[in-house]
């Protein structure tokens, strides 16, 4: 059964929210018993991140590349939002009905100075700048754009994060009026993401607010959203409502719903096959044609910017935190 069948069945034959999580939580407890023994297994949070730099050479040798940029048209047109249906056109049509104006995004958890702030004064005093990035998608296409953003580590750093912020989390919008996919299952809603608080101050990490010059659409993410390029696209969280400084390893939405599938750190990693299909090559959307048959190319560990964050995850390994 596909998913959009599945978004078809009836309310009254949907098993309870709090039967399938504790189902769900027996099944990961049986499943993890097993596995105790094994060497690297029996650790709970990934081992602490080494303490590394990029210098700023190399940081600013990952904001552009050469490759052909996919066309404005296909970028707003082939997305994931789940929030306005499962289907890749979907976000286009139904996302219309989101408001990004006026937009408050709250920040807390342990830093310093919380506070909940307009989409402008969050960004005060800061100049969005054009950084062309690669965003490769669990599913297997990628695209290059030219997105419009700020650090995000300029932004987070005006909220004093502790020593306890050890992650970061992040939380989309959810309001049934706007997002008609909250409607259906999908995910446990809000959908929520999190970096590790070095990934989240790394010089490539953007809070984007436009793409191609302009500001981004709804199906895009707008008015706010993550742009984490190593990663897979669902890192990048989109239409962004509160950003959280946490101590331990946050909850994320795909993680949640299927473990064995989407790790929490989600780098992208041609080694590491999803469980459904492989990593090794994806679909570039570029230029003219059709995007079913795009052509497919390799996939480049951290998604062509090994150079800059590779160091990150120096002595982890990559397929048990993948």
């Amino acid at each position: 059964m596909s998913l959009r069948d599945a978004l078809k069945i009836p309310a009254t034959q949907i098993t309870d929210e709090a039967v399938y999580r504790e189902r769900r939580r027996l099944i990961a407890a049986f499943a993890a018993a097993p596995a105790l023994g094994l060497p690297g297994c029996a650790e709970a949070e990934p081992p602490a991140p080494p303490q590394t730099a990029v210098t700023p050479e190399q940081a600013r040798a990952g904001f552009h590349t050469n490759e052909p940029l996919t066309r404005f048209e296909d970028i707003t047109s082939y997305n994931n939002f789940y929030e306005f249906g499962t289907g890749k056109t979907d976000p286009s049509r139904a996302a219309r009905t989101l408001r990004t104006r006026p937009w408050t995004v709250a920040v807390g958890g342990h830093c310093a100075k919380p506070g909940k702030l307009s989409f402008d004064d969050l960004l005060h005093g800061l100049t969005p700048e054009e950084r062309v990035y690669r965003l490769r998608c669990v599913e297997g296409w990628s695209m290059v754009i030219p997105w419009l953003g700020v650090p995000l580590a300029d932004v987070l750093k005006r909220f004093e994060p502790t020593s306890q912020a050890k992650y970061v989390a992040f939380t989309t919008l959810a309001d049934r009026k706007q997002m008609p996919g909250l409607s259906y299952r999908a995910l446990d809603w809000p959908y929520r993401e999190g970096l590790r608080i070095d990934e989240a101050m790394h010089p490539l990490t953007i809070l984007a607010t436009g793409l191609y010059g302009k500001p981004l659409l709804q199906q895009n993410g707008a008015p706010l959203r993550l742009v984490v390029p190593w990663k897979y696209g669902f890192k990048s969280i989109k239409s962004i409502v509160a950003i959280t400084f946490v101590e331990k390893m946050p909850f994320t939405s795909w993680n949640d719903s299927q473990p064995s599938e989407y790790g929490f750190f989600s780098n992208v990693n041609p080694r590491v096959d999803h469980p459904r299909w492989s990593q090794k090559t994806e679909r570039r959307i570029a230029g003219t044609g059709s995007k079913l048959f795009a052509e497919r190319i390799p996939t480049q560990l951290f998604n062509g910017y090994a150079e800059q964050v590779a160091g990150l995850y120096a002595g982890m390994n990559l397929k048990r935190w993948f």
